[in-house]
């Protein structure tokens, strides 16, 4: 009887909604791109301010990468609770005011004077407001409005923190080069301010919202309540997920994964370049290429997600980013040369393309808490970027240079694609063989 009502209402609901499943359902991801590329501002930063502040302020490369280490750490840890509060108060709102936080956090830096404050508002506040960002954000609009293409979207989604860091890393670089790093963080704190209008009047949080299906889908979904006690489901799924195999072996994977990305490469790569007598803008354009070929991997990913095994992709991509980053220590140089340049596109191709394989995973084994799942997932990658952001600093100043970290990461790299193909398949995926 509920069924029948339910679904005898969607036409009606349809109508009134003024468009179609497909429009709306693209809508929504388009503002959501948009929305993540604007918040991509502050990810381009943290590698960027190391000299700066180590010239100005004298504080050392590990007290500059413990309070990028904090930024990274809360990105992922509160992103699954982010996960859960959309579900009880609406992804536009929980996304509004995280760009508001990361807004303040990063206009506060222009007037600090002690490496606590730059814990407090880069590490805290903006790693507090960039978490609510996270990708569980992604997950969260593609599991809502797509129920076909869902491997595509992903990718299309997580391209968007590619593009961002495409668009502002040679912006940010040269405002710190020619204008020093404190117009560099009025500039992230203006991008995070000028996407909340975009986010307030164009996000919708549900196809039902618009009375229009989810794409893909054969019938109507009502919208469900709000889910009280966002906390209290962001834990108890923890403790659902965390009795099973596969969500630590996807953590322990993630983790590596963060590690030899936001934690080493986005971080350090910079100064690392910048120690064999790179310029800082030239290295920073390096990172904005991978960001160019990132855009064009992570899409791939995801339509090979849709067709391949999530587990083996993943095992591929973590050898071939392990070989690469092994290699790394011999290309740096004074001057860009084509073995560099072909480091940067086959790094690029590789940097997020994990995420749709493991978001795919996170869905096969957990269904619907799959979202918040997948929150906790990315904070093992944070917290596996956040150590190695904090120990990649220390070992520049114990050794004298970042070899040993490039080094380390590689190896690292071949463990996680060994742990990708232990990950069993899921209900989901057996059920679609049968």
């Amino acid at each position: 009887m509920t069924t029948t009502t339910q679904n005898s209402a969607a036409p009606g609901r349809a109508a009134s909604g003024g468009g179609s499943a497909p429009f709306w359902a693209w809508a929504v991801a388009a503002v959501t791109f948009v929305t993540i590329i604007g918040a991509a501002a502050f990810a381009s930063l943290p590698g960027l301010l190391i000299e700066p502040l180590h010239a100005e302020f004298g504080w050392s490369r590990g007290t500059i990468g413990f309070a990028v280490s904090v930024n990274l750490a809360l990105y992922g840890i509160t992103a699954p609770f982010a996960a859960a509060l959309m579900d009880r108060f609406g992804i536009r709102r929980v996304v509004a005011v995280a760009l508001t936080v990361i807004a303040a956090g990063s206009l506060l830096t222009v007037w600090m004077t002690a490496a606590w404050q730059l814990v407090l508002c880069w590490g805290v506040l903006v790693g507090l407001g960039s978490g609510s960002m996270a990708l569980a954000f992604a997950a969260t609009v593609t599991n809502r409005w797509f129920v076909a293409r869902r491997g595509l979207v992903t990718g299309i989604l997580t391209a968007a923190g590619a593009s961002g860091q495409l668009v502002f890393l040679p912006l940010l670089s040269w405002i710190v080069t020619r204008h020093d790093w404190r117009p560099a963080a009025v500039t992230v704190a203006l991008a995070a301010l000028a996407v909340v209008p975009f986010v307030w009047l164009l996000l919708r949080d549900h196809p039902a919202d618009v009375g229009v299906k989810p794409y893909g889908a054969e019938a109507f979904v009502p919208k469900p309540e709000p889910v009280r006690g966002a906390a209290r489901r962001a834990v108890g799924v923890l403790a659902r997920a965390a009795r099973t195999g596969p969500f630590w072996l996807l953590a322990g994977t993630f983790a590596i994964c963060g590690a030899s990305t936001n934690g080493l490469v986005k971080t350090h790569f910079v100064p690392a370049a910048h120690d064999h007598h790179m310029p800082v803008t030239a290295a920073a354009s390096l990172l904005a290429v991978i960001g160019v070929f990132d855009v064009v991997g992570t899409i791939a990913s995801g339509w090979f997600t849709d067709r391949f095994s999530a587990r083996r992709l993943l095992a591929v991509y973590y050898a071939l980013r392990g070989v690469s980053l092994l290699f790394l220590p011999i290309l740096l140089a004074p001057s860009v040369h084509p073995p560099m340049l072909f480091f940067i596109v086959f790094y690029g191709l590789d940097w997020v393309a994990t995420v749709p394989p493991t978001i795919a995973l996170c869905r096969e084994h957990y269904g619907e808490d799959s979202a918040i799942v997948f929150g906790w997932v990315l904070a093992s990658h944070q917290v596996g970027a956040a150590v190695v952001a904090f120990l990649g600093g220390v070992a520049r100043d114990v050794f004298g240079s970042y070899d040993v970290v490039w080094y380390a990461s590689g190896a690292l790299c071949a463990v996680a694609a060994l742990m990708a193909l232990v990950i069993r398949r899921g209900a989901g995926a057996e059920a679609r063989a049968a």
